[in-house]
């Protein structure tokens, strides 16, 4: 009877397939060449190492100052150890690239073309992180912000059962097909995150086509809860096959393999919420457009943090814009690029180079953390800082909290970034969207309920101290 110590006298790793494998073999009274027939067939397959040598990436990028050099160069040793991932065929960074975690993970501004390999923590949480643009004509830019300031809803959770959008139904029956999005969960956060843009670095921007005098609005969000969730399945998934094929790959780098139940469950699952962020933006625009009764002369889009197929290369594109339309299925109108929100957004074409992958910028990226940008503030009123920076703009936050993280100059020099576009031939623009004003979250988590209940905890506690006895002890003996 063969046994489990035989198979590793064998050399064989261990796992759950042993169970399997030894009735089979047991059950047949497999011995000698058949043994070992048997064993090729169902044995895993070796472990794969990192490579030798990273994969050369190209660099569209350059530095102004010495801050920027330092982001950079933080950049490039991130994107070495990356490129050394077993799966990694190309690679490249662009003018907007900045640190997104520690050594090793896709920066920002990064774009990472691997074989029959989908790497969830390529494209991160905010899968399909986007901008649409519709074309409202001669409409008063101030008109459009007003209204869209009363339909738009920024910060965390979802909309009111009142004020929800309708989950189209091919989306309800796309998810529900789906192991990945199937959950209670997920279909809740369908439903009621519709319509809605987070926060962060996400915008509603009003502006005038310098091409045209037209007046744009502009939508930049992602897939929100729903996206997040599939994001979470994904990396569980990965670190599963981490650990059978490739334990010495960082668990940032983790990979489903395509051709697996898994792989091909996940990629459609991953179109299904792309879907789903499309009609995200899209059921905004309608509504502002509808109470308008402004018409609709043109609308495009494209998304800016998701994952690119190309036959049996997948091409992982963290903020960076896809320029190909082998990229873009449903391609209708040229590619959005915003600068931040006193700039013009760039709309631009170009066609794919053998350094920039076929993709382009996505931003203006940062150079320093949120923190590290408000500490370099430090001296100024939030008030001061948001009346110099946003001067000329109706600037506006949802919340009615100024956030200085997402003020302009928490971000790249917009001119250096456009330059660099043209410099490294990554892309052409077209047009610009000259800014009236914008929407954002604001510092909302100044007044969040998590907050405001430690700040309770904290005023009771310091009530209840003050109420006390003293504490004499200390004058004991005196």
């Amino acid at each position: 009877m063969v046994t489990g110590n035989d198979l590793l006298k064998l050399g064989l790793k261990p796992g759950k397939w042993f169970k399997d494998a030894l009735e089979y073999i047991n059950a047949n009274a497999l011995e000698g060449e058949a043994l070992h027939a048997y064993l090729d067939t169902v044995k895993p397959a070796p472990e794969i190492p990192l490579l030798a040598r990273p994969v050369p990436f190209h660099e569209n990028i350059r530095a102004e100052t010495a801050v920027e050099q330092a982001n950079i160069d933080y950049v490039k040793q991130s994107m070495d150890l990356l490129m050394c991932t077993p799966t990694v065929v190309a690679g490249a960074i662009m003018p907007d690239a900045c640190p997104a975690g520690p050594l090793g993970t896709i920066p920002v501004g990064g774009v990472v073309a691997t074989h029959r390999a989908i790497h969830p923590g390529m494209h991160s949480a905010d899968i399909c992180c986007s901008v649409m643009l519709t074309n409202l004509g001669k409409v008063d830019p101030k008109t459009v912000l007003d209204v869209a300031q009363g339909i738009t809803h920024f910060g965390p959770g979802g909309r009111e059962e009142a004020r929800q959008f309708a989950l189209p139904a091919e989306i309800e029956a796309e998810m529900r097909a789906n192991p990945f999005l199937n959950s209670e969960r997920s279909l809740k956060m369908a439903r009621e995150h519709l319509g809605t843009q987070g926060d962060g670095n996400h915008f509603l921007y009003v502006g005038v086509s310098a091409a045209t005098g037209d007046t744009m609005l502009v939508t930049h969000h992602g897939s929100r809860g729903v996206g997040a969730v599939l994001y979470g399945h994904g990396m569980k998934i990965a670190e599963f096959f981490r650990r059978e094929i490739s334990p010495e790959t960082h668990p940032a780098n983790a990979w489903i393999p395509s051709d697996t139940p898994e792989g091909e469950n996940y990629w459609r699952a991953l179109q299904t919420v792309r879907a789903w962020t499309k009609r995200n933006h899209e059921v905004l625009h309608e509504a502002i457009a509808a109470q308008l009764a402004a018409p609709v002369l043109q609308r495009y889009w494209n998304e800016h943090n998701f994952v690119f197929r190309d036959g049996d290369v997948f091409y992982h594109a963290k903020g960076a814009t896809p320029l190909d339309p082998k990229f873009m299925p449903d391609i209708t109108g040229p590619r959005i690029i915003p600068l931040n929100m006193a700039q013009p957004i760039l709309i631009v074409e170009g066609a794919t180079t053998a350094n920039n992958l076929g993709f382009a910028p996505h931003g203006a990226g940062r150079n320093l953390s949120r923190t590290r940008h408000k500490y370099s503030k430090i001296g100024q009123t939030n008030e001061e800082i948001f009346a110099e920076e946003t001067q000329g703009i109706d600037a506006r936050f949802f919340f009615n909290r100024i956030d200085i993280s997402e003020l302009p100059s928490a971000y790249k020099n917009a001119e250096d970034v456009k330059q660099q576009i043209t410099d490294f031939n990554l892309a052409t623009v077209i047009d610009e969207i000259q800014p009236y004003g914008c929407i954002m979250a604001g510092d909302w988590e100044q007044d969040a309920p998590w907050r405001k209940k430690k700040l309770a905890k904290k005023a009771a506690e310091a009530a209840a101290a003050a109420d006390s006895p003293a504490d004499t002890s200390a004058l004991v003996g005196e």
